[in-house]
């Protein structure tokens, strides 16, 4: 197979991904909504902890939060959709023209990670104290889909060559 291949069906694979995400979280807004408003209410961390000051315990934020996550993946799912297009386009072209087609690929595994690395393990892992809880902590799952997303922007990132 070549580089070029395993870059457009790399990039379709994190484009379903978002979209599954999406579809799931908008079809069962319940399921992660429970674990959002559990992390922002920090009611799962560690008794007597002296970051509970950070708590918020409004419904309306733990929504705005909640749907702030939903438009974010699925602003990953339409760049990554984007992406997997314009490679496709130009799969056959010059490296120069495949080069500037991975920008949007680039953009939205960029923008993935950051989701991950922000949303999930800084604001939601070290300022709500998540990893504390041994219920709702996202962790190791926002990790893994990190390290899964910077896989596959480092291939992304690698020089293109007419046969790769």
């Amino acid at each position: 197979m070549s580089m070029r291949w395993a870059k457009i069906l790399l990039m379709a694979a994190m484009a379903l991904y978002f979209t599954l995400v999406v579809f799931n979280n908008v079809t069962d807004f319940d399921s992660n909504y429970q674990f959002v408003q559990h992390v922002l209410s920090m009611d799962s961390t560690f008794v007597g902890n002296h970051g509970m000051w950070r708590a918020i315990h409004a419904p309306a934020v733990h929504v705005g939060f909640y749907v702030g996550i939903i438009a974010w993946e699925a602003l990953n799912a339409a760049l990554g959709w984007w992406g997997v297009a314009a490679i496709l386009r130009t799969r056959r072209g010059n490296e120069m023209e495949f080069g500037r087609a991975k920008r949007v690929s680039v953009a939205a595994l960029t923008s993935g990670m950051l989701l991950w690395f922000v949303a999930f393990l800084t604001v939601g892992g070290e300022w709500f104290l998540m990893w504390q809880s041994a219920i709702w902590n996202g962790q190791e799952a926002a990790f893994r889909l990190f390290v899964c997303e910077g896989v596959v922007l480092v291939m992304m990132m690698l020089p293109e060559t007419r046969e790769g």
